[in-house]
């Protein structure tokens, strides 16, 4: 059939030669010649494999510390000639250029040599450009050649080899064609993202090759993949596969976990918290997270940023959770967790997902900074006559990291380092505060002498009025309202404090 293509020459130029072996000795046993370069071609000689080195062909030899090796118009004229076009073919004879069906290329890397802590110089020899070539060549011709542009495609390509004989269809090396713009634009998105991160040139580019299925996504009826290495954040120790939404959760515990130094604990549930507690003890920090809001609770996501012991482990244990994170636990602890078949508990590798943020919209995609903002105690600026004590300054920033990470309009509440009440996703500011003050009462949680933090100014007096007879008697705002003095005159005149901040925390 016209579409199909005998294999009989391929050439091999791989850095890593892990998984090579099977895939030069079926090559061997279909009788395909192969040529090769440098150290792939001294290894494939290990194997007792007859192997035709680029520089015999090229009658070059490899130059400039191996920069150039296959860079050749031998090399390139035998990839790209087109088998049907008698002039490509005459030309092919003309200049003794022989045929390549199939390149095996494994590129520099790149990646691993970053995220070593290479110096530039290092980072900048691992810039492959002879195999990013050889793909692209090989890739463009797909019509006569087969690409295999990295070891992931290895098995793969071998089952097909097998398979087939030698022979491969127009539809396997049109298939392997898009793997070799993968890998090429993927490659290419990291190291241009490593030049504009060291010269401050304004953009940024993605390409991710991992592709992980989903269950489904943000409902049953809607198919959902995650692209990239979720792994790098965490170790899935037990339970059934992540959802949609259970990643949309796990970022949110990720973020706001982050925040905390001293041993806290978090339950998240729709992306937002509903109880967070820092306490000396991991249990009580458990127990006082849970009394914020036992309702909403249920099925949601605890997080902490301390090994998880027996102890609090057997106290989870008695509410229903989809999801439990920390950066350890105890072994005991896993038993007990991990008596739910489905319960999924995650290891913390880091609390740290980086520093930009992307959302897609509008046929296009948002991207911003994250918002890493840390407040001290030294840049809060206090507006009223009655400065906030050295504990209640404690709370007031301990709610801010949460209102941080609730969604607008937010209101927390909180005294002694716990959550009491929240109110989130509000159209209005007050709004928000009745719902925190209606979920603090509800619990049974007294607001007397608590804190309260706003994502954003306050643009009446309104909010501090209620929140004051509610018991609220101290105020964490970013300011900047043309009326803010109405909401300090309101303060003083009932004796109480308020601070500002100057940041205003956002999160559509």
């Amino acid at each position: 059939m016209p579409n199909e293509k005998k294999i009989t020459s391929a050439l091999i130029s791989v850095y890593h030669k892990d998984g090579l072996t099977p895939i030069v000795r079926l090559l061997e046993r279909l009788k395909v010649r192969i040529y090769s370069t440098g150290g792939t071609a001294q290894f494939i000689e290990s194997l007792g494999v007859a192997v035709q080195t680029v520089e015999s062909v090229t009658d070059y030899p490899s130059i400039l510390d191996g920069r150039v090796k296959t860079l050749h118009p031998k090399v390139f004229g035998g990839i790209l000639a087109r088998r049907e076009n008698r002039a490509h073919q005459s030309e092919m004879s003309e200049y003794n250029i022989p045929p390549i069906d199939m390149v095996v290329v494994d590129l520099y890397p790149f990646e691993n040599t970053l995220a070593s802590g290479a110096s530039d110089e290092e980072i900048i020899e691992k810039i492959d450009i002879g195999g990013i070539s050889l793909i692209r060549s090989a890739a463009k011709n797909y019509e006569d050649v087969l690409i295999v542009p990295a070891a992931s495609h290895y098995t793969e390509v071998m089952e097909m080899l097998e398979r087939g004989q030698g022979i491969t269809l127009m539809s396997d090396r049109q298939r392997f064609a898009a793997y070799a713009f993968a890998e090429s634009s993927r490659y290419d998105v990291a190291i241009f993202n490593w030049f504009s991160g060291n010269t401050g040139y304004a953009g940024f580019r993605y390409a991710q090759s991992d592709a992980n299925a989903l269950r489904y996504g943000e409902n049953p009826h809607q198919r959902g993949t995650f692209y990239g290495n979720m792994h790098e954040m965490f170790t899935r120790l037990h339970g059934k596969e992540l959802s949609y939404n259970n990643l949309l959760d796990i970022e949110a515990a990720l973020a706001l976990m982050a925040e905390f130094e001293e041993t806290t604990c978090a339950i998240i549930k729709h992306n937002n918290a509903c109880g967070v507690a820092s306490r000396p003890s991991l249990t009580e920090a458990w127990k006082d997270a849970l009394a914020g809001d036992p309702l909403s609770a249920f099925g949601g996501v605890i997080v902490t940023n301390t090994t998880v012991d027996e102890s609090t482990a057997l106290e989870m244990n008695k509410l229903f959770f989809e999801i439990v994170m920390g950066p350890g636990f105890e072994k005991n602890a896993l038993e007990v967790l991990g008596t739910k078949k489905n319960r999924i508990i995650l290891q913390v590798n880091s609390f740290d997902s980086g520093g930009k943020q992307f959302r897609s919209l509008l046929n296009g995609v948002l991207e911003q900074d994250k918002d890493t903002v840390s407040h001290t105690p030294e840049q809060l600026k206090v507006v009223t006559d009655v400065a906030p004590s050295r504990e209640r300054i404690e709370d007031l920033l301990f709610a801010n990291k949460i209102v941080k990470h609730s969604k607008s309009n937010a209101i927390v509440l909180a005294r002694g380092k716990q959550m009491l009440g929240s109110g989130m996703g509000q159209t209005s500011r007050v709004d928000a505060l009745k719902q925190a003050i209606t979920k603090a009462a509800q619990f049974g949680l007294n607001l007397k002498d608590g804190v309260m933090a706003s994502d954003a100014f306050f643009p009446f007096a309104d909010s501090v009025e209620t929140a004051h007879e509610a018991g609220i008697q101290t105020v964490i705002q970013p300011g900047g309202s043309l009326r803010d003095a109405e909401s300090i005159d309101y303060c003083n005149k009932n004796g109480m404090s308020m601070v500002f901040t100057g940041i205003r925390h956002f999160k559509h």
